[in-house]
């Protein structure tokens, strides 16, 4: 089992196998595997779904980062391949230029998953700056190419006192902003400290029952429309204005 660390700048969970020791609050007789072929077409890809994980927290021992972990754990039981970003060294928006390489680590792992998890503490009744950092790193296009648009999102949250929504419901305003299919699931966990134990372990309870139904309806979505997501996000009035801008090349009197 690969394990994350706190300096990793991509931490990769690529091994599907996952021993129930790991996952000691699953109940091995009521978890159960994704049923690939209620989701896909006969031409669908079959390669394991990609999901890049996000957190919002640079503290050594950050609650987010504990939570997204968890998760990471249980998509890797639903076969999905997970890669983990470290926010840490991520300069401000504008404060940099794209070339920086956290940056360029970002986009890179935005253009290669197919589904994503966003998980930030919630800080002045918002997310964090950490948080939205990278989202605000990740652009709409990037050579033509739109590296969010029709890929899968799931948002949590975790809290330091009573449980609020706010965050959740500002991540999924972003989602639907960077073109996403954001599930109906969301998780928000509050008093994190209370839920993490000595071992940086998820306790069981409704709250961790909560982020398993999360994990297992993010990968669910991302089976169901990965095939299809071209299609779904094919627009009119894309098309109108492509077909625009081939005329106006194709008729110029001169180049």
């Amino acid at each position: 089992m690969v394990i994350a660390k706190d300096k990793q700048t991509a931490t990769d969970f690529e091994s599907n196998a996952l021993d129930f020791a790991e996952l000691p609050n699953i109940d091995p007789n009521n978890i159960q595997p994704i049923d690939i072929e209620s989701l896909v077409g006969t031409n669908d890809p079959r390669h394991p779904p990609k999901i890049l994980v996000l957190y919002g927290s640079l503290r050594s021992r950050s609650f987010s980062k504990l939570a997204a972990v968890e998760a990471s754990r249980l998509l890797r039981w639903y076969g999905c391949e997970v890669k983990m970003f470290d926010p840490s060294g991520l300069p401000l928006p504008d404060d940099a230029d794209a070339e920086h390489p956290k940056v360029q680590e970002l986009r890179e792992l935005a253009q290669w998953s197919e589904g994503m998890l966003w998980v930030s503490p919630e800080r002045h009744g918002s997310m964090t700056s950490i948080m939205k950092a990278q989202i605000d790193w990740i652009p709409l296009s990037l050579g033509g190419v739109r590296p969010t648009q029709g890929k899968t999102l799931a948002v949590m949250q975790v809290s330091g006192g009573s449980q609020s929504f706010n965050t959740v419901n500002q991540l999924r305003i972003l989602g639907r902003w960077m073109r996403m299919i954001t599930i109906p699931n969301q998780s928000s966990i509050p008093k994190a400290f209370l839920e993490f134990n000595d071992d940086n372990r998820m306790d069981m309870s409704p709250l961790y029952l909560r982020l398993v139904d999360v994990c297992e309806e993010l990968v669910k979505f991302t089976w169901l429309t990965r095939g299809r997501s071209e299609y779904l996000t094919d627009r009119y009035s894309e098309r109108v204005e492509s077909a625009e801008a081939v005329s106006h090349r194709v008729n110029q009197k001169s180049l």
